[in-house]
């Protein structure tokens, strides 16, 4: 495993999720306060939306608004210019767990992912789905029977989307339709079977790899943050891992590549990522580390 140096630039924050790097800034919700934040590459805080949701995945519309899933109510807010918050997208009747992660493509079509079940009431982990949100607010279900599907990224120009299974030990690709459909569900990488069905802690201590946020480079690779492993891995297509960076007593949930050039490696990190556990504390951080290869 590599010991690389990683730097806090960002801190003082519930639980951050859901980095992204646009437009020369970076951005990353807050769970427990319902605030997105934006910083400078060096973490100095530039601005901050309240959302009258938890917010979890980010991405924007071509014309520069911000989208963010709401994971309680299941809706994709829409950030005004004025800064009004508004709702972009009613996913309630699609979805039957918590809104996830989201990939927001250049046209401004969405991809968000859900729980599939209620994580925090200890229910019985079952399948969840892959919603597409087009620019009208169109939403449909794109993909289903996902393992908890998480980070999001697209690949080989936009042609391909690639969904980290938290809980199935693997990552899933899709080729993506002119219509923003997804077809020819193949597995991208995998490290054995999913495990056994049963509770949240004895499934993702049997998953060898755990993948929640992740980023692509342009080589095609993907890093993912491995919170069951406190670690965050890049893997090539077929699931070799290449490069492997500890996170200490910390675990990472979410990644981007970014910086001026991109190489930029940033790690939204927390102690736990439990609500009753993280909801007054303040000790979740955003991570950097200089990478080899630049982001996509």
């Amino acid at each position: 495993m590599t010991e690389s140096r990683l730097n806090p630039v960002l801190g003082g924050w519930s639980f951050l999720e859901g980095i992204r790097w646009h437009d020369g800034r970076l951005w990353v919700s807050d769970f427990y306060t319902r605030t997105v934040i934006c910083s400078n590459a060096s973490g100095t805080q530039l601005e901050t939306t309240l959302i009258p949701d938890q917010p979890s995945g980010l991405g924007w519309l071509p014309d520069g608004r911000l989208l963010v899933a709401g994971q309680l109510e299941r809706k994709i807010f829409r950030v005004e210019p004025t800064g009004k918050v508004v709702v972009h997208a009613d996913l309630s009747d699609l979805v039957s767990g918590h809104l996830n992660d989201m990939f927001v493509d250049q046209s401004g079509r969405a991809y968000v992912g859900e729980f599939g079940f209620d994580l925090h009431r200890g229910e019985t982990p079952r399948p969840g789905n892959l919603i597409r949100v087009d620019t009208d607010g169109q939403a449909t279900v794109a993909a289903s029977d996902l393992w908890f599907p998480n980070g999001i990224v697209a690949a080989d120009s936009g042609n391909t989307l690639i969904v980290a299974e938290s809980m199935a030990n693997r990552l899933t690709a899709f080729a993506v339709g002119e219509d923003g459909s997804l077809n020819g569900r193949s597995t991208w990488a995998s490290y054995g079977p999913p495990p056994p069905t049963g509770d949240v802690a004895t499934l993702l201590a049997t998953t060898d790899v755990a993948p929640d946020g992740i980023a692509v480079d342009a080589e095609g690779a993907v890093w993912a943050a491995d919170p069951s492993h406190n670690r965050v891995v890049r893997i090539s297509r077929g699931g070799q891992i290449t490069d492997e960076i500890s996170t200490g007593d910390l675990g990472p949930y979410s990644c981007v590549l970014g910086g001026a050039d991109g190489r930029t490696l940033y790690i939204c990190a927390s102690p736990s990522f439990l609500e009753h556990e993280c909801r007054d504390t303040r000790n979740a951080v955003v991570l950097a580390t200089e990478v080899e290869v630049a982001g996509w």
